[in-house]
């Protein structure tokens, strides 16, 4: 029997399972059976008995397992017999559909297949109830569908629906769908025979829109084409796909819009009829439209414009010339002259863009008129009101000018630079229109055209550079540099030389780099020989050294770092030969090959031009110093040729302006290097006065640390202060004691000094704080016994001439606290020297805060007391602000917190306290601030914290209350002291309720029910003193509001979060009937009001308004018949609140 009658005679129930052998050795690549290869070679009348025994075959299977049972009995695991059982169901079934997808390839022109097509309607009908988890049957099915529809059988619009329903769905699910597009466009044509009104292809019509959002649609190729297919689809759909994109406009990407944007233009060109008509006014105007009136803060409104730039991109073919044309004519004229300023820039920029709009089929004469009355649109734009417009405007003429130069005639042209050049840069109502005017002056520049005009007009620029904002002046100098690329002019023409040596020497940053970039090249020919490089140096120098130093500092920025060594090493010989250095013969050959015309300008020792090159030796040091350690070879090299001579530079060079720079050359170099100089650095340092300024001695201190001598300085330092301490009950021993030293005056002041240069700069601090805990640590205790001196002069009546200075003492007891918070910081474990802290806030309790309360015993006694508590005031003041800083980094623990937080409250009760309020509200919002609430999902450990958080900020609550009370009671008491203290409390009161207002719950969420009450109080003290109803006033301002209201509220109304905060407190206290009488409501009416004339929080204010209102109505009755203050407190009242409600 042959393979073909073998495979016909198995293609039935009865031999079911030798069908589904023949299939398995199909699916077998080893083995030579193919099912193709058998029904292709098998008769007419062959094929078509198979096809009938296998629609029996199937429909038997079917009727004994239909599909909607296979899921239901594999999860049930039911025991069936083999010929019902799912899994042997569904391999009939796929054996079945692989026979008639290859029946489908190569079935005859004559070839009667109806039994074929019973076997597709079956398979169909499988696929609609087959179970998501038998992905193979799905792919072969959809494999049969899809081959049913290609070969234009009978019924193939209903497989045809299938396959490309299932493609599309697949297209949208699988990570690579490349392949699966590349098969919806090839059967893109079943939508042609789709009814898009049926509600049946609702579901198709959904992923067709889908694919608009999908990315691997819109960058793929054939998805590309597919969309550009979906616009001809039916004229309807277009409307659903310009909605679709709309709405996902705002999360395309730059890219992504082009990708849109190129389908849109691809539809538009291939359609006609109806659809060119539909896009065109459906969607390309649309966007035009959405381009002009688009708010410019819009999301999506650069994405808009990119799209209608695309359009205007392909301008020069006829037919989008007519289109554009026609779609602008209806909306851009009228645009241009808008009211609203906005409308009227968007249009300008449209415009711009798409000049010349004109119709390719109106005549020549008629095509100029239409290009002519542009050209004086554009010229009226130019002095639009509106400065937006005016930058749009000039941006556009730019670009006009850049792309049209060739076809404008000559005066145009002219008309328009002069306009841009004489007039718009010099636009003194605002600095955009005159940055934008450099700016886009850039883009004509481009235009090599345009290069002999500018030359010419470009210099009337030059006073730009000095223009009072930077960003004109920056937008200037880009500009000189694109002349500079473009070659355009000179543009030492443009702007002279003197003139931007000149900004570089006194502007910022941004302003100076670029003219560096400018001038580079002129004063740093990195082409020409190194002694070229020290003349332009010389000349710089000469010219302007500040813009010299300017200059250099920028320079690494420009070359590399082996010139930027060069060029130290050719001013080094240039420095040699002015002081005629005994060098070795090697050295002097060099010099005469190298520098003979260098040598005359320096022959005078000209010390303003030496020591501008010795700073310049340094900016350059530094600007390579991390280079140079990455190069071992260069860098010694460079020490020694400095370390041969720099000893002679200090005997050469005494004057002042270049010692400086000298000192910080040596500090670049290993003491060994400059053994001469780094010898007397530290005696230098001790023999200095007493009141030196930092100038002296900065560069001396630097030195040392760069030298690592760091330990040197502080044990100078450790042994002035310990020696300047006052020596208790000691009177000196005469002994024979043979002592060889320098003996030096101890100079706590200039101790103090040096200590305050290291902590106050990075580089030295760190060299500082890398000494460890040894030597520190034995300044921390010398720093802490100055204590005693404090004391001395808080507890004496007279001053010891021999004692330390209290501004002195003072310093130190403030370096104490600060180098004890260093030293925690450092150390690995404990807690030492934040206890050291702890028991100076004792110290302070205990020895500082009775000097706060003033003694009444005597005349002599009070006088002496008033001119304690001011010192005792600023040593608590001092050591609060210092346990402020150790909060701020994180370094306080809670016994830390409780412990400062102990010492606020005894330094709220002094008689004198107020006067540290300021710092006790530093430390209340740094406490705070560390308990802003976070995300915990530990319950257990959040209850636990939330505990002792609560516990710490109702301290920190009752502290803020006393506070309040406080600057309540002098105000009261002292009104013009009491001013002054509200006022240097406010910083810190608007630090810690910002913290506060972030907290939702008790206890810092009542702080502002503190506030409220005040306000209210003694608002409402006010209004019960009015006599006569002329002095009731409604205030408007914070000046009409009593002293602690207007500072309070002063503070609130900073900021938004505040004022919210306070208006739900104010609206909570009427949840609560806490306000109640007319004078109440009244006083809360006047806060209001305050608030409504700063246009602050409409929402929050008419809310509490309403609150107000409810209240308000029950004293209508009652006020009528009162006296007649009462009656006009209420209808002032009443006036008031409808003013709020108004708004």
């Amino acid at each position: 029997m042959s393979k073909r009658e073998a495979f016909l005679d198995a293609a039935c129930k009865e031999k079911v399972e030798d069908f589904l052998r023949y299939i398995q050795l199909h699916k077998d690549k080893t083995e030579p059976f193919d099912v193709e290869e058998v029904v292709q070679e098998m008769a007419r009348d062959q094929r078509r008995t198979l096809w009938g025994k296998l629609s029996s075959l199937l429909q038997d299977v079917l009727q004994e397992c239909p599909p909607e049972r296979w899921e239901e009995a594999r999860e049930e695991g039911m025991e069936v017999e083999s010929a019902a059982d799912p899994k042997h169901v569904m391999a009939v079934v796929e054996g079945v559909t692989l026979v008639a997808t290859v029946s489908v390839k190569v079935l005859q022109d004559d070839d009667n297949y109806s039994s074929l097509l019973e076997i597709a309607h079956k398979i169909h009908d499988v696929l609609v109830l087959l179970p998501v988890s038998e992905a193979p049957l799905h792919r072969h099915i959809h494999m049969l569908c899809e081959a049913w529809w290609k070969k234009g059988l009978k019924k193939k619009e209903q497989f045809g629906r299938t396959a490309f329903f299932i493609s599309l769905q697949k297209s949208f699910i699988l990570k690579k769908p490349g392949t699966e597009i590349q098969r919806v466009w090839s059967l893109h044509d079943v939508l042609l025979n789709l009814d898009y009104t049926s509600e049946d292809n609702k579901q198709i019509i959904d992923l067709l829109l889908q694919c608009f959002y999908r990315p691997t649609y819109i960058r793929n190729d054939d998805g590309k084409r597919f969309l550009v297919f979906l616009f001809s689809w039916n004229v309807h759909f277009i409307c659903l796909i310009h909605g679709t994109i709309k709405n996902q406009l705002e999360f395309y990407s730059k890219t992504m819009t082009t990708h849109i944007t190129e389908i849109y233009f691809r539809a538009w060109k291939k359609a006609s009829g109806d659809f060119l008509e539909q896009i065109e006014n459906t969607c390309i105007q649309d966007l035009m439209q959405n381009a002009i009136l688009l708010h410019r803060a819009s999301p999506v409104h650069a994405k808009v414009r990119q799209m209608v730039s695309y359009f205007h991109s392909r301008k020069g073919c006829p037919k989008v010339d007519k289109m554009l044309c026609n779609l602008y004519k209806p909306i851009l004229w009228k645009s241009l002259n808008a009211s609203n300023f906005e409308i009227r820039a968007n249009a300008t920029l449209l415009f711009t863009d798409a000049f010349p709009v004109h119709d390719p089929e109106q005549s020549n004469r008629n095509t100029d008129e239409a290009i002519q009355k542009q050209l004086d649109a554009a010229m009226a734009l130019l002095d639009d009101p509106h400065p937006t417009v005016r930058s749009n405007a000039t941006l556009g003429v730019c670009k006009i000018l850049a792309r049209c130069w060739e076809l404008l005639p000559p005066t145009v042209i002219t008309d328009f630079l002069k306009k841009l050049l004489m007039e718009l840069a010099a636009d003194s109502s605002s600095p955009d229109v005159r940055c934008s005017v450099f700016k886009c002056l850039t883009i004509v520049l481009d235009n090599c055209i345009s290069h002999p005009l500018l030359e010419k007009l470009l210099p009337t620029l030059k006073h730009s550079l000095h223009d009072n904002s930077e960003k004109v002046r920056i937008a200037f100098l880009d500009m000189l540099i694109k002349v500079k690329a473009t070659r355009a002019a000179k543009f030492w023409d443009v702007c002279s030389m003197d003139h931007l040596l000149a900004r570089l020497a006194i502007d910022s940053h941004s302003v100076s780099k670029r003219i560096v970039d400018l001038l580079f090249k002129s004063f740093f020919p990195v082409n020409e020989a190194e002694r070229e490089w020290c003349c332009r140096c010389i000349t710089l120098i000469q010219m302007n050294p500040m813009a010299a130093r300017k200059f250099y500092q920028h320079a690494h920025k420009h070359t590399a770092p082996t010139n930027i060594i060069k060029l130290m090493l050719a001013i080094r010989r240039v420095v040699n030969r002015c002081i005629q250095a005994d060098l070795d013969v090697t050295e002097i050959n060099d010099s005469n090959k190298e520098n003979s015309v260098l040598a005359e300008p320096l022959l005078g020792k000209d010390m303003a031009v030496v020591s501008v090159l010795l700073e310049v030796v340094v900016i350059l040091w530094r600007s390579v110093e991390k280079a140079m350690k990455q190069n071992e070879e260069a860098q010694k090299y460079t020490f020694a040729k400095f370390g041969n001579v720099i000893s002679k530079y200090f005997h050469a060079f005494e004057d002042e302006r270049c010692t400086v720079p000298l000192m910080q050359l040596a500090s670049f170099m290993p003491p060994a290097a400059v053994p001469t100089f780094s010898c007397g650095v530290l005696s230098r340092l001790r023999r200095m006065d007493s009141g030196a300024v930092p100038a002296q001695y900065s560069q001396l201190l630097d030195c040392l640390c760069s030298w690592g001598q760091t330990a040197d300085i502080l044990e100078l330092i450790t042994e002035w202060l310990t020696e300047a301490l006052p020596k208790q009950g000691e009177k000196e021993k005469t002994g024979r004691k043979v002592r060889i030293q320098e003996t030096v005056e101890a100079k706590p002041e200039l101790a103090v000094a040096y200590l305050e240069y290291l902590f106050s700069h990075t580089t030295t601090r760190e060299k500082v704080l890398a000494l460890g805990q040894g030597p520190l640590k034995q300044l921390n205790s010398v720093l802490g016994n100055w204590r005693s001196v404090l004391y001395t002069h808080l507890s004496s009546t007279t001053e010891d001439p021999k004692s330390p200075s209290v501004e002195t003492a003072l310093k130190v007891f403030v370096y104490h606290g600060r180098l004890g918070a260093h030293l925690q910081h450092s150390s690995s474990e404990g807690r030492d020297y934040l206890l050291s802290l702890e028991h100076v806030a004792a110290w302070v309790a205990e020895r500082v805060l009775p000097f706060l309360d003033k003694r009444t015993n005597g005349d002599e006694e009070e006088e002496c007391s008033e001119k304690l508590y001011p010192l005792a005031a600023r040593i608590t003041e001092s050591f609060l602000t210092v346990c402020r800083d150790v909060l701020l980094v994180g370094l306080g623990d809670e016994t830390f917190k409780g412990q400062i937080l102990h010492l606020c409250s005894l330094t709220l009760l002094s008689e004198t306290g107020y006067l540290c309020i300021p710092a006790v509200l530093l430390i209340l919002k740094e406490v705070a601030d560390s308990y802003v609430p976070e995300d915990n999902n530990n319950k257990q450990t959040q209850e636990n914290e939330e505990d002792e958080t609560a516990v710490v900020l109702s301290v920190v609550a009752n502290i803020f209350q006393k506070i309040i009370e406080l600057l309540a009671r002098r105000l009261k008491k002292e009104p013009e002291e009491g001013k002054l203290l509200c006022q240097s409390a406010v910083p810190g009161l608007t630090n810690f309720l910002l913290v506060a207002q972030t907290w939702d719950k008790a206890p810092l969420s009542g702080v502002f029910s503190t506030l409220f009450a005040v306000i209210i109080v003694e608002k409402r003290h006010l209004l019960q003193k009015i006599t006569r109803p002329e002095e009731v006033i409604t205030p408007e301002s914070l000046e009409d509001m009593p002293p602690m209201s207007s500072t309070l509220l002063s503070v609130i109304l900073k900021s938004p979060p505040l004022t919210r905060a306070f208006l739900t407190e104010v609206s909570s206290s009427f949840d609560s009937e806490a306000i109640s009488s007319l004078s109440e409501l009244t006083a809360v009416l006047h806060v209001l009001s305050v608030i409504r004339h700063t246009g602050k929080s409409k929402a929050g204010l008419k809310s509490t308004a309403m609150s107000v209102q409810q209240h308000l109505h029950k004293h209508a009755v009652s006020s009528v018949d009162s006296r007649d203050v009462q009656r006009v407190i209420y209808e002032s009242s009443v006036k008031t609140l409808n003013e709020i409600l108004d708004l």
